[in-house]
Parts: structure tokens; sequence; C-alpha cells
């Protein structure tokens, strides 16, 4: 039952601010109930809430943590339909999809359940001493990764179960042995209400204090600033606008003791086409990619490379005859549609840019119609602006005339999530010249594939260079993602019966640990 309350430290609690409500994208209709917003003093609460059951948290085993995630993998699909539904209320991501995003929200708690299970996730090192070395005798070293401390979690407007409540941010720093604080996402209030009282659950079915997880309503420049501004916090996880993002580092920053912020923030994921690779096919499946869910992508395609001439006429010629054969799909929200179409006509207006083909729009005023335009590698070289971000079904194809000012305007690119590359034999002596171009922009290179859909897996990098992530050495999806929050100690000399259970030599908790030097398997 939804109450339009805050979920603090386990129990649901009436915010005392301003009363918000989650809207139907598909009819702008307002959704009940509505969600008064906490106050800083409900913040406070919540932040030293964390902050006690932190203690408990950090000393637990990884089989606890292990048992913790899959009991909230349990209580999310035990919520059923009535969860699928209202995430489809409130952004008409449809059925299907949303079916999909729980089974990866399910999926990636449970992987991290495995790796914790599997002996990975404290990073344990043991380096015995040795007396007789000279001319001084070498200490015994023992290092393993701690948890830093209760997390704020910012959930993302697109995806309302996968990187919201019990996301991939919560989950990592769930399994990592932190608290967590989520800023629920205004525009999917009743979701995220549904998913915080299912984690509540799952945190007392398990014997965990209630300060585990908690969930605020609230704006991201008051709450959501005063929540990271909170000395009890240690981390932040965010996943939205780079103006946000970047809000937040600044309030990181400016603390007396300044924490990390893990923001996810804008990337337009170049796509390479290579003389080899120009097919119909492949023009009709990147129109497919950038449209993909009206193109609230964080890995959405907005800049196409395509080579001049004739062949690379043609291509563009399919990519805009598909273009104009799509429907408009609802955004997920009136905000986001207008910010989309500010941006994209912005684009529109820059000096060296045609608009190739528009497509239909959809039923409603926020189903915009793709649009696609065109500009040359020297534009985009001597025009930043071409390359932001429009979070939407709109995109650049960027022609290019050789290698050369191809490799020219890869150097010009901002930090980005992905670059792909379409090519086939006859262009792998051009992709191995690429490859380095791209190691220095992306976090994840794909070759004959399409940016759109992140697999959570053990090689998965779901980051990038500044300004895709705030963090470029870490990545949000996949085993790595728990290192975010985490810290290395090393214990020297420290007698055995003193020293966490994964540093003694018995390895009583069976964890994988790396032995003077060697790998040792639990």
């Amino acid at each position: 039952m939804l109450t339009g309350e805050s979920l603090i430290a386990g129990e649901r609690v009436a915010g005392t601010g301003r009363v918000v409500h989650a809207f139907a994208p598909r009819t702008g209709a307002q959704l009940e109930p509505g969600f008064p917003m906490v106050d800083p003093g409900q913040v406070d609460r919540a932040a030293r809430s964390a902050l006690e059951a932190f203690a408990q948290l950090r000393s637990s085993t990884p089989a606890d943590r292990a048992r913790l995630l899959e009991s909230i993998a349990d209580a999310i699909e035990a919520l059923g339909d009535a969860l699928i539904e209202r995430a489809d209320a409130e952004t008409a991501l449809g059925v299907e999809r949303l079916r999909g995003e729980r089974a990866r929200t399910t999926g990636q708690l449970r992987f991290f359940a495995r790796m914790l299970r599997d002996g990975w996730g404290t990073g344990a090192r043991i380096e015995h001493g040795d007396s007789d070395r000279r001319p001084a005798p070498r200490p015994d070293l023992r290092l393993r990764m701690v948890p830093v401390g209760p997390v704020a979690v910012f959930g993302s407007s697109n995806f309302p179960l996968a990187f919201s409540n019990a996301g991939g941010d919560t989950a990592s720093a769930l399994a990592a042995g932190c608290p967590v604080i989520v800023k629920a996402h205004n525009a999917h209030l009743g979701t995220a209400a549904l998913v915080a009282d299912a984690v509540a659950d799952a945190v007392r079915a398990v014997g965990m204090p209630g300060g585990v997880y908690s969930s605020l309503v609230g704006d991201g420049a008051g709450i959501g600033q005063s929540l990271v501004a909170h000395p009890a916090i240690a981390a932040v996880g965010f996943t939205g606008s780079r103006a946000a993002g970047l809000a937040l580092v600044g309030v990181a920053a400016s603390r007396p003791a300044p924490i990390p912020v893990y923001a996810e923030m804008s990337s337009v994921n170049p796509v390479i086409v290579l003389p080899s690779a120009l097919d119909a096919e492949r023009a009709a499946g990147y129109v497919s990619s950038l449209t993909l869910g009206a193109g609230q992508f964080c890995t959405n395609p907005g800049l196409l490379f395509v080579p001049v001439g004739a062949e690379g006429d043609r291509f563009v010629g399919h990519v805009s005859e598909t273009v104009r054969a799509t429907s408009g799909a609802t955004m997920l929200s009136s905000g986001i549609r207008t910010a989309f179409e500010s941006a994209r006509d912005e684009l529109a207006a820059q000096p060296g840019v045609t608009e190739l083909a528009e497509g239909l729009a959809g039923t409603d005023d926020d189903a915009p119609a793709a649009r696609v335009f065109e500009a040359a590698a020297g534009e985009l070289i001597r025009r930043p602006r071409l390359q932001h971000e429009m979070f939407g079904p709109a995109g650049l194809v960027v022609r290019y005339d050789g290698t050369d000012e191809l490799r020219a305007a890869i150097g010009a690119l901002e930090g980005q999530l992905t670059a792909t590359v379409h090519a086939e034999d006859d262009d792998h002596v051009t992709l191995a010249e690429l490859l380095p171009d791209l190691e220095r922009i992306a976090g994840r290179i794909i070759v004959n594939g399409w940016p759109t859909g992140v697999e959570v897996s053990n090689a998965m990098v779901h980051g990038g260079p500044w300004p895709a992530t705030s963090a470029p050495h870490t990545t949000s999806v996949g085993s790595l993602a728990i290192a975010r929050f985490q810290r290395p100690v090393s214990y020297q000399n420290v007698p055995e019966r003193l020293l966490p259970p994964e540093l003694r030599d018995a390895n009583p908790l069976a964890q994988e640990r790396r032995v003077d030097g060697r790998m040792e398997l639990p």
C-alpha cells in the first residue's frame, strides 16, 4: 500500500515539507498519493541511523551480506505485477521493458551475493614476514578492503528499478558493507516507495538494523545536497545530468572532510562506421539503438561517424529513410521532453549543421519525433557544442574524409561511456589504429554491436573519462563496482588471533586471497 511516506531506518515517516506527486507521462495526470518532502532534521535522523547501523553491517560476514542481497531480490519479486504496473504508470516504459528491468535488478543483487559467497570482495592479500631477511627483517603485512561508511544514492529517471532504490549502486554498497540512504527520484515516487518497503522487509528478515537502508523524498538542490553534506555520509552514487552531478561534486568537495562522488553524467557514445561496414542492416541497427526507449539511455549513440563518398551517402540515405518511418515514443516526463527539445533545437541552429530526416510524432505531446542531423568532421572539431548530449531520440551524423580526419575528430571528443566501431576484415588495420584513440576517451569499446544495453558481469565497465563520469577509474556496473565503496587497510605484525578472519592463515571465511604473491582459492 502506498502511503506517501519516506522510509527512515526501516520505518515509514511522513515528511513535513511540500507535497510532491509523480505524473503519468502518457496523459499528464497527477498520480496519487502525494509525498511530503522530508525536512533537514529527518535527513539528519536517517544519516545518524545509517552511521549507527554501520557498526553492525561492517562487521558482518560476506555470507551475511549475501543473505541480505538475496532477501532483497526475493522481496522485490514478491511485489509482483503491482510494482510493474506502478512503474509503467509513472514512466511509460512499457510492461515488457519493466519486467526485463526488474529481472536485471534482482539479477544484479544476486550477482553481488554470488560474488560474496565465492570469496570475492575483501581483496585479501598476505605477505608473510621473514625474520632472516637482511639487512632488515621483512614485516608480516596483510591487506583487506573495508567499507567506507554510509553511502548516499540518487535514483535515476530512466531506470526506475535497475539504477534507483535497489539498483546497482545500492547493491554494490550493501555488498561492500555500507548502509544506504536513497534520494528517491521524484518522477517515480510510487515505484521507489514500493521497492523501499521491500528492502526494509528484507533488512528485518535477516536481522539487520533498520538504519542499513532509508529512502527519502525531497528535491535535489535542497534535500539531496544536504544529504551529501552530512558528516555521516562517506560516499555518493549518482546517475543523472551533468549539472546535477557537478553540483553534488561541488558540495562533496567543499565539506570539511571531502568525500568521493561517483557520478555518471553525460555521454554521446560515438559510433564509427568504417568503409567496409556501410550496409543497410547496420543503418537500421543504428536507428533502432538511437530511438530505443525514446533515446533515454546514458549509452544512446548520439554521434555517428560515416565516411564521405557515394557509399557513405547511400548509408546515410538508409539512416534517413529508417528515421522517417519511426514513430515517437513517450518520454519519461514533460520536463525531460522539454530539455531534449531545447538541446535538439540548439544543435539544429549551429552553423554547419543540416537536418537529414525527421520521423513521425507519437500519439501524445511527450512523444517527439526522432530526428537526425549532419555535419562535417571539421565542424565537430571546431565546435565542441556539437558533441553535447541531447538525451532523447536525436543524433548527429558526422562525415569524415579519411582515417586522419577521423582520428582528429575522435581526439576532439570529451570522455565517453562507450565508443563503437563497425568494421569487417578489410578495415582491421584501421581498427587497430583506432583502438588506442578510443581507449583514451571511453570506458567500453564495442565492435560490431550497439552501445545500448549494459551486461552485468565481472568484465563490464560502465564508466569513462570526465565528463562521462566524475571518477574515471571506476565502474557502476559489474563486480568492480564494489571497490567504489571500499578502502584498503594494511595490518603489520598484528597477532594472528587479532586479525580479521579473512586475513588469518586458516582462512575461516573461505575467501579468495593472494598469499605471498600467488593466488589462493578457497
